[in-house]
């Protein structure tokens, strides 16, 4: 074999003749290759097939759970616990981190077997002529200049420049969006025609819908166009979620004041001349109390509850932290077809020469079925059809033929024993489809045509009337209706009868000579909303999120849709753009052009990938669906990459964060409210843990300071945060979200974790558990009692006040008795348990050995329920003034 030739090149090969490929690939178009030069190709080549990208292992999946600052900082806590011998600690701590990392490596595990229930797993094989033999052969075998045979129902091995076809329409959704199958022919194209418009090219994963053909292998594995979609997959670059930028940053600030306290204390402490050993003792007393080795567990488990809940709303979530990244969403950018709409074309009106009518309104006789114009209109539209109806009734076959047989079904008119005596197909250069078929009412026979508007004008010469009188053709009002139609982004076919034609009618349409037909009507078609869409919408955008429309499909049907549904408004006519007129945009203008508009029509995978990066500059959390192959790459750019799991393909899925098990953008949207509620019930913890741990260090500072003795412990601590966080701050997990949590704008990406009302809130409490816990530790060692008497009444201050305080923190914007006493059960028993807990720590032998605790008095619980208390309604006060102050705002 010559070497240099096209087979050593990048090539395209729209913009050649069949006959020119067929020479720069070393081809024969009867005898195909010859098998030694198709096993020599073949290793040469490599199969074809896409590279496969192979994960990380199990142990590294489990470690990776481990790759978070906050759990970092609770790794270093358990070291220095270790080294100071304080194993009990240690262990604790460590176990805190090993459960954490299993959460979140089950949740994925979980996630990637509900993801595998959802794919189908399909072996594909390739139809070639070799040495002038027809044969099969698994798909990986196939080389470039095979000759590849295609015909309905089978799906595309390579990329084939075609050769010959007859009617072939292939499926090309997968790849470059467009919801209607593509008419193919072989003609040649101009070099700078788009992918979505070749149509005498048939790609790799598509599918055959209708009619059969024959071409020539000009790309395989990753040389085609699916493998140009699987790198763009590989250069996108998986996002930080907004959680685990607000949570690095938080426990990098949290990680500086604990390491400025501790020196600070451990300064002052030696500067006051105590032993530089007892001094870091209570250093790292200090550090222990104000980590809050609860969180990465309890961040994990509400994002599992979350994950559960959202599972429940038919949302399949692959990545723990994606849960809140949609409470975070500021865009969602959908695909159209089978997201926004029902993924199969109907029938929605008929206009006859009598008036428009919407097909769910009979105009009928006394008998109840059809009558005049309509009537024939979809007759014909029934029976001049190739689609059919399976055994469970479903119709089959090319969708605008799906769509005219069931409105017919619909109506009563499809099965009328009109038996199909003759044919003239359906072509690209025809644009009509004609049959004549048997009349069982008149004794005769009937020719039927339908197609083109123009083409069925051209043959025709009468109309039929609403009554079913006929009356001269008026062309201009015909086609002033098409227009009308088109222009709201339907699709739009005609219709024509005559009775009794001629022997060589068909003979006649198929060499454009007829004439003489009765036009019956107009059928206008669309892919419908789904009916859920427009409330989604409107609730998303009540939320403060912009849903933008991105799709393959044309500019004129996608803008119909998204008027329909109220992603666009009526009156916007500039806020559609086009891919060719993205690609006239450059990098620098392109992100305020992505914010103005919401309709991206006939855009490429690299324009949606480029459009998904022109968001995010603009600081968006961009939500991004899809289904094609050609959505992989945005959908891993994603800051939320969402897949259809009942028509998705591998691809898309694999690159997702999310799989939907409806294909419904109503999901969606319930999602998000999922994660709104989400990212609350974690600020509630966050909000409700942080004021402990701050108290519990400054009364260590404090008590450096003074130069006394620690008024409670390094086990101790970690008692508190440890079984608090468990017992008490994990139920808030299951708070039910906040009235309105749809009618608030979303966050700020860039806003810190809480704002300055939660920062001042926890300060206070911090403030007043310090004073409480000092007050409480004095007044017992001022009476006489036992250091560990006193230090058992200032642990069980810091409970008391956390449980108080836990009742506030049930809500974010109203006052906590507003929550509902009983709406959250696992609260009520997790202040139980830690009840029993403290009691045990008490009063139980054993504890008091292990922890330094001794029993405490009746009247020691009633100063520490005194304090709790006052506490409380301090913070009840002051959150009041905050709500008062934000609604007055």
């Amino acid at each position: 074999m010559a070497q240099g030739t096209a087979l050593d090149h990048v090539q395209t090969y729209h913009d050649l003749t069949s006959h020119e490929t067929l020479l720069l690939l070393e081809s024969d178009h009867r005898t195909g290759l010859d098998q030694d030069e198709a096993r020599n190709r073949l290793n040469r080549f490599g199969p074809n097939s896409l590279p496969q990208s192979k994960g990380p292992s199990a142990v590294l999946r489990f470690l990776g759970q481990l790759n978070s600052p906050l759990v970092y900082v609770l790794i270093v806590a358990g070291i220095v616990t270790l080294l100071l011998g304080e194993l009990v600690d240690s262990a604790v701590i460590f176990a805190v981190v090993v459960v954490n990392a299993i959460l979140g490596y089950v949740q994925e595990a979980r996630a990637e077997s509900a993801l595998e229930a959802l794919r189908s797993m399909v072996h594909t094989s390739a139809t070639v002529v070799r040495d002038g033999t027809q044969q099969s052969i698994p798909s990986e075998e196939l080389v470039p200049g095979d000759l590849v045979l295609v015909e309905a129902g089978d799906r595309v091995p390579a990329d084939l420049r075609l050769i010959s076809e007859t009617q072939l329409k292939v499926d090309e959704s997968a790849l470059t969006g467009e919801s209607l199958p593509v008419e193919k022919n072989h003609a040649l194209l101009p070099t700078e025609t788009t992918v979505a418009d070749r149509v005498n090219m048939v790609y790799s994963g598509t599918l055959v819908t209708n009619g059969s053909g024959s071409g020539i292998a000009v790309a395989t594995g990753g040389d085609t166009e699916l493998g140009e979609i699987h790198r763009l997959v590989g250069s996108a670059q998986a996002v930080e979620t907004p959680l685990t930028r607000k949570l690095g940053r938080f426990s990098a600030q949290l990680t500086i004041v604990i390491l400025g306290l501790a020196i600070l204390a451990f300064v002052v402490g030696v500067a006051q001349g105590e032993p530089a050993a007892d001094m870091f003792v209570a250093v790292v007393a200090l550090a222990v109390g104000a980590i809050p080795e609860g969180l990465p567990a309890a961040v994990a488990i509400t994002l599992a509850i979350g994950v559960s809940r959202m599972a429940q709303r038919r949302a399949v979530i692959r990545r723990l932290p994606v849960v809140e990244t949609l409470g975070s969403a500021t865009v969602i950018c959908s695909d159209k077809t089978g997201t926004l709409t029902e993924n199969r074309m109907t029938v929605q009106l008929v206009w006859t020469a009598g008036g428009e009518l919407a097909t769910e309104t009979d105009d009928t006789d006394a008998s109840g079925e059809p009558r005049g114009a309509y009537r024939w209109c979809l007759l014909v539209g029934a029976n001049c059809n190739d689609a059919w109806l399976a055994e469970d009734g479903s119709p089959r076959g090319d969708p605008t033929e799906t769509a005219m047989l069931t409105v017919a079904e619909r109506h009563g008119v499809a099965a009328r024993g009109l038996q199909r005596i003759g044919t003239l197909p359906f072509s690209s250069e025809r644009q009509i489809m004609a049959t004549t078929n048997t009349d069982p009412d008149a004794g005769g026979h009937l020719l039927m045509v339908k197609g083109a508007v123009e083409r069925v004008l051209a043959v025709s010469a009468l109309q039929m009337m609403g009554d079913g009188a006929t009356q001269p053709l008026d062309e201009g009002a015909v086609l002033a209706a098409a227009e009308q139609l088109a222009s709201r982004g339907m699709r739009v076919l005609a219709t024509a009868v005559q009775r009794e034609p001629d022997d060589d009618a068909l003979d006649r349409l198929m060499t454009g000579q007829a004439d003489g037909l009765i036009f019956t009507g107009l059928q206008a078609m669309i892919d419908p909303p789904r009916s859920t869409a427009s409330a989604a919408v409107r609730s998303c955008h009540e939320a403060g999120l912009a849903v933008k429309m991105i799709t393959g499909d044309h500019a004129t049907t996608a803008a119909a849709i998204a008027r329909r549904i109220g992603i666009l408004a009526d009156a916007d006519v500039d806020g559609v753009l086009t891919g060719a007129e993205l690609a006239r945009i450059d990098d620098a203008a392109l992100p305020d052009a992505a914010d103005r508009a919401s309709v991206f029509a006939r855009v490429t995978p690299e324009q949606k990938l480029r459009l998904v990066r022109a968001l995010q500059s603009h600081h968006h959390v961009v939500a991004m669906t899809g289904d094609g192959v050609n959505d992989a790459p945005a959908l891993k750019q994603a800051d939320i990459g969402i897949a259809m799991g009942l028509v998705g393909t591998e691809a898309a899925k694999d690159a997702a964060d999310m799989v939907l098990t409806d294909d419904d953008f109503a999901t969606i949207e319930a999602a998000v409210e999922e994660g709104r509620g989400v990212f609350d019930n974690l600020t509630k913890f966050i909000v409700w843990t942080l004021p402990t741990n701050l108290g519990e260090g400054l009364v260590i500072l404090v008590a450096i300071l003074l130069s006394t003795d620690l008024p409670i412990l390094p086990t101790q601590i970690l008692w508190i945060n440890m079984t608090t966080a468990v017992a008490l701050g994990l139920t808030l997990a299951w708070e039910a979200k906040e009235p309105g949590i749809m009618a608030r704008p979303p966050r700020d990406p860039r806003a810190p974790l809480f704002g300055r009302p939660l920062a001042v809130r926890t300060v206070l409490v911090s403030v007043l558990l310090v004073l409480g816990t000092w007050w409480v530790y004095r007044y017992e060692i001022d009476s006489g009692a036992s250091l560990d008497v006193s230090r058992t009444a200032a642990v069980n201050l810091f409970v008391m006040v956390e449980a108080f305080y836990l009742f506030s923190c049930r809500t974010l914007t109203r006052p906590g008795w507003q929550a509902g006493l009983l709406a959250n059960p696992y609260l009520i028993v997790g202040v139980a348990l830690q009840a029993v807990g403290q009691l045990a720590l008490t009063y139980v032998p054993a504890m008091n050995t292990l922890f330094q605790t001794a029993p405490i008095g009746w009247d020691s619980w009633l100063r520490i329920v005194v304090v709790a208390a006052v506490v409380s309604a301090v913070v009840a006060v002051m959150k009041h003034m905050a709500i008062r102050r934000v609604r007055h705002t």
